[in-house]
This record gives structure tokens, sequence and C-alpha cells, in this order.
């Protein structure tokens, strides 16, 4: 985004949203891929207490044929319905709920009108826009009607969205919004295509490569089809804005941004950076779960301000209970906690710890890890090995000094509290072979 430094991503709506709101430089995706912190954001509860800690699709240990030194743990590959989602509660409060995009969360039977949406347009149980034309119509998607010949989805979801809000206007809403884009495949409009190509030849950025085990990761932004993909969709976001000032309701509504994981940049085309953060999606580094969060609406101190506090993709469901006034349903238990204080720039407390639980083997070169996030001190956890490495992600977003032997008390403190953690929500954990294979990662 251009708000956190891209010069080569244009996202000029994105811009102006974290301009008259708060941007928070420290939040985080429950998991470093989506399924995973989809569940977190619709029910406020740790995937790892679920099990749903990978991506739903992913290989299990079943059938896994991968040469690495240990089987990724089983999961649970579908939010269960007794599980109360953020639809649900506000339904039951009197809102009408809408969803349009991305769910990823289960098979038909489990899709946004089985978990409290009145209305359902695209979400199904792929991650990605596989079928017809893919990112155009027709889109061979059960859920969503095909439009004209080449019609783009980023917009068609934005007009969704905009027309259940134009209907709705008159009552409390929920409208969850999840852009397809910019998942693979990597397909943008020619014309953005063309114009990022331009763009990148005209300031002479050439590919750059690291290394992060045997997976190289880019590091430089200069990929145009991505380029045009975040450019669709971000003036998608702004069409939805000007809604609500159209209808004047800017300053009725909360609006939340925040993406489910981070870039990619180690497979699968490799069409993003994260510097200064280390690796990308399927990783426990920063690159893999710091994520953007932005938040504008009635009650929030925005102008512009940036907030430091660590928040994660569970905190969403109770901070927005806490900010709608809504009672919490009867035996309700959550692991997120509400940052409503740090919206309002109150903050008294510190943040609670954050937690981490990924025992699988990523398609990104990412290998089963647990993390945990105290201030500015993170520990990762590598479960294969069980090497452990603990950086200040505050000095050193880039997580490249390692701190184990400076800091020996607090590598034993922080295992401690993570090892706890993952028995008191039950953690799956990968199984070891008695003759580990060479690792194919």
């Amino acid at each position: 985004l251009g708000c956190t430094g891209s010069t080569f991503y244009e996202t000029p709506s994105i811009d102006r949203l974290a301009a008259q709101g708060v941007r928070y430089s420290s939040a985080y995706a429950a998991c470093p891929v989506c399924s995973p912190t989809r569940v977190s954001i619709q029910t406020g509860i740790h995937p790892a207490r679920l099990a749903t800690t990978d991506y739903f699709g992913a290989v299990g240990p079943e059938r896994w044929k991968r040469k690495t030194p240990s089987l990724p743990a089983p999961y649970l590959d579908r939010l269960p319905l007794e599980q109360l989602t953020i639809a649900e509660i506000l339904k039951s409060n009197g809102y009408a709920t809408f969803f349009a995009g991305k769910w990823h969360l289960g098979p038909e039977g489990f899709w946004p009108k089985d978990q409290g949406y009145d209305v359902n347009r695209g979400g199904v149980t792929r991650g990605g826009p596989y079928g017809g034309k893919k990112y155009f119509s027709p889109y061979g998607n059960p859920r969503l009607s095909d439009g004209p010949e080449g019609e783009h989805l980023p917009d068609r979801l934005a007009s969704e969205t905009i027309k259940f809000i134009e209907d709705h206007q008159q009552q409390p809403f929920l409208a969850v919004l999840c852009f397809y884009s910019v998942h693979t495949p990597l397909i943008a409009r020619e014309d953005l295509a063309a114009k990022y190509r331009k763009k990148r030849d005209d300031l002479d950025l050439e590919p750059k490569w690291g290394q992060e085990r045997q997976r190289k990761v880019r590091l430089v932004q200069q990929h145009a089809v991505y380029a045009g993909m975040v450019e669709a969709m971000d003036a998608a976001v702004g069409r939805v804005l000007q809604s609500l000032d159209d209808l004047k309701l800017a300053e009725k509504t909360i609006v939340m941004l925040i993406s489910d994981n981070g870039g990619l940049s180690t497979s699968e085309g490799h069409p993003t950076s994260n510097l200064p953060l280390r690796a990308g999606k399927g990783w426990m580094y920063e690159g893999g779960i710091r994520v953007p969060f932005i938040a504008r609406g009635p009650g929030i101190d925005g102008n512009g301000r940036s907030c430091s506090r660590n928040i994660q993709s569970t905190d969403l469901l109770p901070t927005l209970l806490e900010m709608t006034g809504l009672a919490k349903p009867e035996g309700w238990e959550v692991d997120g906690n509400s940052f409503f204080a740090s919206l309002k720039a109150e903050e008294t407390t510190a943040a609670p710890p954050l937690y981490w639980h990924y025992p699988h083997y990523g398609n990104q070169g990412g290998s089963p890890a647990s993390a945990i996030l105290d201030g500015d001190l993170k520990l990762i956890e590598h479960l294969d090995d069980g090497k452990l490495e603990l950086f200040n992600v505050t000095k050193d977003p880039g997580e490249t000094d390692l701190l184990n032997k400076e800091q020996p008390q607090q590598l034993k403190r922080l295992h401690r509290m993570l090892q706890k953690w993952r028995s008191e929500v039950g953690a799956r954990m990968p199984t070891a072979r008695p003759d580990p294979p060479k690792s194919d990662n």
C-alpha cells in the first residue's frame, strides 16, 4: 500500500481511508495462510483451538507424499456450524448481513448463508477465482451470476456491496467484502498491466532476489500484473467508500480493512516483496503474518493517526461488539481481545501476548512452526527440528538479529508461555517420522 511505504503500487483509495482513520503498524493475521485467519475473523477464536490450522483443501497427513522431516498435523477443513459468527451475532441483533467474495471456509453446507449471512455473492468452497475466465466474466461461480463478457470481478463485487448498502441504508447492516484479489491466478486488466510495465521500465526496476532456505524471495516490488491487481482492488474499495459518502452514511459506519496473510513472495510467481519484513505468505516470519489494518468510523480517533499496539485478526469480533454496544451472547467465549480503547487513543494497558500455530508445510516453503509475540519480542519455535529463534521485531522487523544468546531468560520465558498456550488450546502437532527423508523444502 502507498500508506505503508510502497512507491510502486498505487492505492489512492486505501491511502485516503488511512488518512481519515487510524492505521496499525503491528497488526497480524492469526495464521500465515488464508482459511485459518478467516475463521478467526468470523469467530474471534484462534484457529489452533478449532484445529482449522491450514488452508482448506490442503493435503493432510493421510495423503502426504512430500519428503519432509515430519508429517503435518491433521486439520479441520470447515468452519463448524456450532461456532457463532459475527454475522449470526449481529443478525440476532437486527442487522442485515451480507457477504461478497472469497469465503474458503468449507464445502457446500458451510457457506455464508449457513453461517448467518442473509446474502452471499460469490462465497464458495474455493479460495481463488478458478472457474470460467477467472477474474473476468463469465466467472463459473455457483453463487455469483455472470455479468457482461469481460466484466472485472473486483468491480462486480464492489457493485454488489454498494447495492446491498443502498437497499439497507435505513437499518443497521454488516457488509463483509472479501476480494479474491490479489490471490493467484495472477491476472490483471491489460491496460493496468501495461501501465505498470511502463512504470517499471521508466523506474528501471530490475528483479532482485534473496534466499529463504531453498526458496528464492523477491526483494523489489516490480511485478506489473500484481500491481495492476492491487490498483483494481483499490479502485473497487474507493467505489464502496464513495457510496457511503453519497448516502451520507460515512460518519455512521465503521470501516475496517485487513488482509488474511502476508504477501506472496517465495512461490507461485513470487509476485511481491514484503521488505523490510522477512519472507511472506506461508512463513512464520513477519512477512507471512504482519498485515495492513486500517479503521475509520464513529468513536475512532483517526485523522491519519498511526498506532503501534499489537493486534490480531482474532481481536476484530470482540472489538466490533464493544464498538456497537451489543451484549455478548450468553456463555460466549473467544480468544480475541477488544482493542477499542486504542482506536479511541485511550490506551492504558499493554497488549496481551499474541500466538500462532501452523503445524504444516506451506506451499510457499514454510515449515511447521508456532510463535508468540509479547511486546517487542517474538519467539518462533520450528516444530520439525525444535529450533528456537528470538527477535525484537520492533527494532528488527527483518528478523536478522538473533537474540537467543543475548536474552536467554526471555527465550525460556516465552517458550514456556508458548508451550502452555498450545496445551490450553489443544493444538495439534506434526508427527515425527522414525527415518525422516531428506527435506524437499
